[in-house]
């Protein structure tokens, strides 16, 4: 827990009731998620285990060959593997590890050997993921002015920016990659500062961080995407108007131009790469891709889209869901494009997108060559075709896949 606004207590007693209004989370203490292993069914690890190949089945059914758990913990390594042996691994899996806040360096050397331990094709520790704000409509994203709905707020950093840049030059020493979670635009600029502060500290490598939402951004920013060689990785599905309007309402109007900025990053030359952030969203690439087109809700509202300008054409889409994902996770050398070669982790649509109008592709299907619906041929031979990559996505809280 970062904070909370308000604890409710019972009237009576004066003592907390245990509901919280307000707060901001990143995630559970180990000792807390060891008391819920004890006591919740839901958290025992059949039960995730469980979670996890449903999660991994509707990724099937998606379209999605390769699944990037962007908040994983060391002991579920474990039971990932389990699975692998068992043949109920459908996709490759990418793991990132997550990293509290005062994670001491025993931990980091655990997530070291686990980085060693896991490293193949199907199965792999791939990254470290950390947070630096939370979400804008509780009002707890940072953000450079104060909230329209709310003058006196400006949400709180969950780092202070000296200590987050520590955190991130310790991780970059280390070689880790970094996904940081970064919401609002004071959050965005603290995270890019810390990835300039260790490339200035530990010298220049390909370090392909990825920055994770980037929902508010402020247009000085927009450059150093790619000055820093940052990853953006977002979620189109979340700029669609049907979902965004208390996050509109508490941003305000001004602030609209650069919200989830995809035209404005690309045309500065940054990479972009695509997600879902499950369970927040539809797992489906093709309803992000018909998003990042249209920035309208699926009920195709409003006429012309919420902030037009920033839509991307098809096969800027494409690229952000395939070959851009695999780049982003250090992937592309055997997956994301038909290449000779590459794995053949193979999905086909019902449809040529490319021939249809942008409002129909939320309602393409998955089929495979014999035109069964939601299947998923994965084969391996020399010549590869495209997998879907899903990069890191996910907000506080949330453990689902994909």
């Amino acid at each position: 827990m970062i904070f909370a606004e308000h604890v409710e207590k019972d009237p009576k007693t004066d003592e907390p009731t245990g509901i919280l209004t307000g707060f901001g989370s990143t995630g559970l203490s180990p000792d807390a998620e060891a008391e819920l292993r004890k006591h919740l069914p839901s958290h025992t690890p059949e039960a995730i285990a469980r979670n996890v190949q449903n999660n991994l089945a509707a990724a099937v059914r998606a379209g999605i060959t390769t699944v990037v758990d962007p908040q994983s913990y060391l002991e579920d390594l474990d039971m990932y593997a389990r699975l692998r042996r068992e043949g109920k691994l459908p996709t490759r899996l990418q793991v990132a590890l997550f990293h509290r806040r005062g994670t001491a360096q025993e931990t980091l050397q655990q997530f070291e050997q686990a980085r060693q331990k896991y490293n193949d094709d199907w199965l792999r520790v791939s990254a470290v993921k950390l947070y630096i704000d939370d979400v804008i409509e509780p009002h707890t994203a940072a953000l450079l002015e104060p909230y329209a709905d709310r003058p006196g707020t400006r949400g709180e950093l969950d780092y202070p920016p000296d200590e987050f840049k520590e955190v991130v030059a310790r991780l970059d020493r280390m070689k880790f990659q970094v996904f940081i979670h970064s919401i609002g635009d004071r959050g965005i600029r603290t995270a890019l500062d810390a990835i300039e502060y260790a490339e200035e500290q530990n010298g220049p490598r390909e370090r392909r961080d990825e920055l994770v939402h980037i929902e508010c951004l402020n247009e000085k920013d927009i450059p150093r995407f790619k000055q820093l060689a940052v990853v953006a990785c977002m979620q189109p599905r979340h700029c669609a108007p049907d979902i965004t309007g208390q996050w509109a309402k508490a941003v305000g109007p001004a602030r609209w131009k650069y919200a989830w900025a995809f035209r404005s990053l690309r045309d500065a030359g940054a990479m972009l790469a695509f997600s879902s952030d499950w369970n927040v969203a539809e797992m489906e690439p093709l309803i992000g891709i018909y998003t990042a087109l249209t920035r309208k809700g699926l009920d195709g509202k409003p006429e012309g889209g919420w902030v037009p300008a920033q839509t991307i054409d098809l096969d800027t889409a494409i690229r952000a869901y395939t070959i851009n994902g695999a780049f982003a996770n250090f992937v592309e050398q055997n997956r994301g494009s038909i290449t000779p070669g590459k794995y053949a982790d193979l999905v086909m649509l019902s449809d040529d997108l490319f021939k249809i109008p942008a409002e129909k592709m939320k309602d393409t299907n998955i089929v495979d060559d014999g035109g069964r619906k939601n299947r998923v041929e994965q084969k391996v031979g020399r010549y590869s075709s495209f997998s879907v990559v899903y990069p890191p996505t996910t907000r506080s809280g949330v453990r689902l896949l994909a």
